[in-house]
């Protein structure tokens, strides 16, 4: 039998790009070629479900049994292109002026490649610590998935990695901070009334003003307070309270039955209690709706929760990343990341990827050439790193 032929970190990207896997749907089809692929090369990878049955976070080793090992972490995940005006098909990888185009080239099917390419190439060298890859599904609806790869690599026969290089667009710099983030669906039940009698019903969108109100106090106060330590290198260096759409209400002349709406924070790391606040404030806005009538009210439900990376004391991912970068920068960002997620399950991590964030989500998303080769630069490092 034939073996699988090499392909180069930009084959790779282009074949990862040519899946359309938006969040809303499968990944499977990706998941199925990263793994087909690995093993080609007689790399063994395991699959972790997900609970619908349509989505796979996919991870693999190499190397020794040995401690000291790192963890290469990305998403398969992208978001969608709908409504956006493109130059080319954002699922077919194209090159214009040193630049590739490519829904999820930056964010982050780049990162990606250079992973599986690492592995492959680290296959056969004379590795003294462990290498492995940690593709997961859903980081762009919340980070929440990324929990069940986490656990199963802890769980599985493989060591346990020493650092995770969390691959998020950083134009290849050592981010060792990154906000966490709490959200909350808010439905509030209003009581129909005509709008002449407001006072003897519930206009659910009016009460919905009040929690929003509060979210824009809570912004006015954090702005006007002096920074944490932790809080001051980042932009804005306060937490943020945001609410990004509203829908309710079915005429003009009755107060609205209904408000629905996404109440979220991007916490500082340091400030814990997020969503005790915010449900603190949800419950004080019930009871006063149930006093004009007690079958209306606010009902919260959770929507993701993403703990922040807080940046490390002599933490070995960040040192390892600074050794092969020769980056001594302090670089904190206001996006979430699964670092969090390792973080808080006892990994040292770090974020370090090809890419500029500005890139991501955008119509005629692209990864410059020198990204990536720079990224692959930065994989050889690492491979010669895991081999002293």
């Amino acid at each position: 039998m034939p073996q699988t032929p090499t392909l180069t970190t930009r084959e790779i990207l282009a074949r990862l790009i040519a899946f359309p896997t938006v969040s809303r749907d499968t990944n499977l089809p990706l998941v199925d070629w990263v793994q087909d692929y690995l093993a080609g090369h007689g790399i063994a990878s395991q699959r972790v479900m997900s609970p619908c049955g349509t989505k796979a976070h996919l991870f693999a080793g190499i190397g020794p049994d040995a401690p000291g090992g790192v963890a290469l972490s990305g998403h398969t995940d992208v978001v969608p292109v709908d409504g956006q005006n493109w130059s080319s098909d954002p699922f077919e990888m194209v090159e214009r002026d040193g630049k590739l185009y490519g829904r999820g080239t930056c964010d982050m099917k780049g990162f990606d490649a250079m992973a599986i390419a690492a592995m492959v190439k680290a296959k056969d060298a004379p590795l003294k610590r462990p290498l492995q890859l940690a593709l997961s599904y859903d980081e762009e609806v919340g980070c929440m998935a990324v929990v069940e790869l986490v656990e199963a690599l802890k769980a599985s026969d493989l060591p346990r990695a020493e650092s995770v290089i969390v691959g998020e667009p950083s134009m290849m710099k050592v981010v060792t901070g990154h906000k966490g983030g709490t959200g909350f669906w808010v439905h509030i039940e209003g009581f129909e009334v005509h709008s002449s009698l407001q006072p003897y019903g519930v206009s659910a969108i009016h009460e919905g003003a009040r929690l929003i109100q509060w979210a824009n106090d809570m912004n006015d106060a954090m702005a006007a307070a002096e920074p944490s330590v932790l809080a001051a290198p980042f932009d804005p260096p306060y937490s943020t309270l945001h609410v990004g759409t509203i829908s309710g209400g079915t005429a003009n002349n009755i107060t609205a039955k209904t408000c629905d709406f996404m109440l979220g924070v991007r916490a500082v790391p340091g400030e814990t209690g997020w969503a005790d606040k915010m449900l603190a404030a949800g419950a004080e806005l019930d009871a006063r709706i149930k006093k004009i009538r007690p079958e209306a009210g606010v009902t919260m439900t959770p929507a993701f929760g993403v703990p922040p990376l807080t940046p490390e004391d002599d933490g070995p991912a960040e040192a390892l990343a600074r050794r092969l970068t020769g980056d001594n920068g302090l670089h904190v960002v206001s996006y979430g990341t699964e670092g969090g997620q390792f973080q808080v399950r006892g990994y040292s991590a770090v974020i370090c990827g090809p890419g500029d964030i500005a890139q991501a989500h955008q119509p005629d998303e692209f990864l410059e050439v020198s990204q990536l080769a720079a990224g692959d630069a930065f994989m050889d490092k690492l491979i010669a790193d895991l081999c002293q």
